[in-house]
């Protein structure tokens, strides 16, 4: 087994008086400063009859606050030279940019200004504006998109009505449309908060004068009111639905979901390096079984989600035009039951574990994803200092503990599968 390389970083961690949690990360090697906040807020924030409103904020943050003009933030990094985006997933919504050392302030001040000063500019037109930007946003890639709903339907089918992870992140399209400007004040004096949001800091500066510069801008934004804390059980119920889903594509696909326990759980990393040592890389035992010697898909990978409450393994597989999708399955399920007996071969999991740590090196080599990855582990885990652990928690891994997740968690009837099938 090789041996964790982690590098070392230079972390401080402070709260302010607000409860704006604040991480720095200095690191001279660049004249650049990568600037990360995060907000715990996601789609599973939300209730059914109104999905979509942490997807819609992240649009709307970009449409300007009390002292920024409509698209101004955007134009005010790029003429500086930065680069500045959003995302939104289940359990959190970021905002970043990376920018010159000395524009430090700037991005400072610019991601203040939304979370202190956003609801006085806040208008009819901009969530109208942005509400459309959605829904064609909706209709190009989940509607109108091969494949496009497949993920969508899988969840409804995994998760039980009312579960936070049922609906899918950019939210149904009714809901959308039913979006009210109440809805978006009210969900965002809830969670648009500094005591519910974490802000890092990468690269080159003096972290003294950033902190008092991080007290300037966000200390005198006022605390949220009391949130309440999602939390949700599943039942311990069979599964094993299998339905299919006619889709204008050219050729079959079967997605099959397990449910798995939260990221972060030892489980969790047990799953992720069996889905990695399954179908990772051209010579794993998936790929060899169903695109070399059968010859009957095009293509499969196998992989878990990192979310919070509970998390879920997937396999994927793209079939040939003619493929018998019953077979298909078989095999599939044939290779998970051969990890579950610990027949996993040592070769494919030592390729696993060594594509693992590459691709974590890889993360912590730019600025933006580091700083990314540090506002991850202090959102949910409040350690920021796991970036430089969270790599041994795959070298820890037995090949015990994937057959014990394999037993414990992939078995048939513990499954829903989901065939897309040309139209």
């Amino acid at each position: 087994m090789i041996a964790s390389a982690t590098p070392r970083f230079p972390i401080e961690s402070h709260t302010l008086a607000n409860g704006l949690r604040v991480v720095l990360q200095p690191d001279s090697s660049l004249p650049l400063v990568a600037i990360n906040l995060w907000y715990h807020v996601g789609s599973k924030n939300e209730i059914p009859g109104r999905t979509g409103l942490a997807h819609l904020f992240e649009h709307m943050l970009f449409q300007g606050s009390q002292h920024v003009g409509k698209n101004d933030h955007f134009r005010l990094v790029q003429q500086v030279g930065g680069v500045a985006n959003g995302s939104t997933w289940f359990d959190r919504t970021n905002y970043y940019e990376t920018l010159p050392s000395h524009c430090l302030s700037l991005g400072l001040w610019l991601e203040s200004d939304r979370m202190g000063f956003f609801l006085p500019a806040l208008d009819r037109e901009k969530l109208e504006n942005q509400r459309e930007v959605v829904m064609n946003e909706r209709r190009q890639g989940v509607e109108n998109q091969p494949y496009g709903q497949a993920f969508e339907r899988l969840n409804e089918m995994l998760f039980p009505t009312g579960y936070p992870y049922r609906w899918p992140v950019i939210g149904y399209m009714d809901d959308i449309a039913a979006a009210s400007l109440e809805d978006v004040e009210t969900f965002f004096r809830a969670f648009y908060t500094p005591d519910n949001a974490v802000l890092t800091l990468a690269g080159h500066f003096d972290p003294d004068r950033a902190l008092k510069l991080v007290e300037r801008y966000f200390g005198s934004i006022p605390r949220g009111e009391a949130r309440s804390t999602v939390t949700a059980v599943l039942p311990d119920e069979p599964l094993g639905q299998v339905v299919t889903l006619e889709d204008d594509v050219q050729l079959p696909r079967v997605y099959m979901a397990f449910r798995i326990p939260p990221f972060g759980e030892p489980q969790w990393y047990s799953a992720d390096l069996l889905g990695a040592a399954l179908s990772g890389g051209k010579t794993s035992p998936l790929y060899r079984q169903l695109v070399y010697e059968r010859q009957i898909a095009q293509d499969v990978s196998a992989f878990v989600l990192p979310t919070e409450l509970a998390s879920s393994f997937l396999v994927v597989t793209t079939g040939r035009p003619d493929t018998d999708l019953a077979e298909l399955e078989e095999l599939v399920r044939g290779q998970i039951e051969m990890a579950a007996a610990g027949d996993l071969d040592s070769g494919d999991l030592e390729r696993a574990r060594n594509r693992l740590v590459t691709s974590y090196s890889d993360q912590l080599q730019g600025l933006d994803d580091r700083a990314d990855l540090l506002s991850l582990f202090t959102t949910y885990f409040d350690e920021p200092q796991r970036i430089e652990s969270e790599i041994d928690r795959y070298l820890d891994r037995r090949p015990e503990d994937l057959a014990s997740v394999a037993r414990d968690r992939l078995t048939p009837d513990k499954a829903v599968t989901l065939r897309v099938v040309p139209r």
